[in-house]
């Protein structure tokens, strides 16, 4: 009986262990377009980052952290017009890297000009980050999204 109860309070206690274990998922994505004439729109892809964090320019130089990527699924339904844009990002020295790195902290939209020949469709794709704070870097990530146009 003893035994019994000494593995149902171990159990339990590392089952409370594990309720307040934390996977840090320090960035949550959202997506959105807007149209800009009858066959064309922008879509936005925003990244809200906590504080303490950051992710990485879709410019960062190889060598270094991995650069935020977005990529686009072919379609007939839409054509990307130009590169992804994206603000300036904080340039800045990093030792760990020994190289300077571009980046963006609390939130980023990165925007994507898009050709709607038949006036709407799903947008579809892919975004890869890397997400760091001053202690670690988590491995990187991806993320689909689609985004209606209409």
């Amino acid at each position: 009986m003893r035994k019994a109860t000494i593995l149902l309070f171990a159990l339990l206690l590392s089952s409370a262990f594990c309720a307040f274990a934390q996977i840090d998922n320090p960035v949550t994505w959202s997506y959105a377009a807007k149209k800009i004439s009858k066959t064309e729109a922008v879509v936005y892809l925003k990244a809200t980052i906590q504080d303490g964090w950051h992710i990485y320019s879709l410019n960062q130089k190889a060598g270094g952290p991995v650069k935020t990527t977005v990529s686009f699924d072919p379609s007939r339904d839409y054509l990307k017009v130009g590169l992804t844009a994206e603000p300036k990002p904080i340039v800045k020295h990093e030792d760990v890297f020994n190289m300077n790195v571009s980046y963006f902290e609390k939130q980023v939209v990165f925007q994507q000009k898009v050709k709607i020949p038949k006036g709407s469709a799903a947008v579809k794709g892919k975004v890869e980050f890397m997400v760091c704070n001053d202690r670690k870097c988590l491995p990187p990530d991806e993320v689909a999204f689609t985004v209606q146009v209409k």
